[in-house]
């Protein structure tokens, strides 16, 4: 159970409920990041939207399963396994290789960037990644120049920032009110990149 009050999809009405019908899965399934939200819709209606356009926009140029590497990542580091599960689950579903994927995330958990088995830029997207989560007032140009060098040009880099930062958002609204995976439906994600509108989580 979360911490606080959340309002169930059957019980919502106005302004809740449209937004529920948004961001709805199959039977109606609302995440349980989302329905923390529930008391005050309009904070919903910003979380969705910086997600939707951070992570599944079809102007984002880094393919949408290492943005999702990133996030499980950073949700590693954060020890928020809630956001390590779906995000996980939906890096799987795209990579469409699962032995890769089961690899990455071992490289995860053991928190060692050079043993995932991944490119030596994305690796440098991880390093990035890892320093801005656990020391962001230490950052510094040189790590936006670590990038470039690695090959990341500048908006591939903007893009590298902004999930890092969505993230560190996300995994703080989960840990800070209790929110379980209980009765989530593990892994669904707005799939309509063509559509920033599109919530529907499929």
């Amino acid at each position: 159970m979360p911490w606080i009050s959340t309002i169930p999809f059957e019980a919502a009405t106005g302004k809740l409920r449209d937004l529920y019908q948004r961001v709805t899965g199959p039977d109606n399934n609302v995440d349980n990041i989302m329905m923390m939200h529930s008391l005050r819709p309009h904070t919903m209606e910003g979380h969705m939207a910086i997600y939707k356009y951070v992570l599944h926009h079809k102007d984002n140029e880094i393919p949408k399963w290492f943005l999702e590497v990133l996030g499980v990542w950073v949700s590693s580091l954060n020890d928020c396994s809630y956001c390590v599960e779906h995000h996980f689950a939906g890096m799987k579903r795209l990579l469409r290789d699962d032995a890769h994927a089961d690899a990455i995330r071992v490289g995860i958990e053991a928190r060692d960037i050079a043993a995932t088995p991944l490119d030596a830029r994305e690796h440098a997207a991880m390093r990035y990644a890892e320093r801005l989560t656990r020391a962001p007032a230490d950052m510094a140009e040189i790590d936006v120049e670590a990038l470039r060098m690695a090959g990341w040009n500048d908006g591939e880099i903007l893009e590298i920032n902004q999930v890092t930062a969505y993230f560190a958002y996300a995994n703080r609204t989960v840990l800070g009110l209790g929110c379980s995976t209980d009765g989530d439906i593990i892994g669904l994600s707005p799939g309509n990149n063509d559509d920033p509108d599109d919530w529907g989580h499929r």
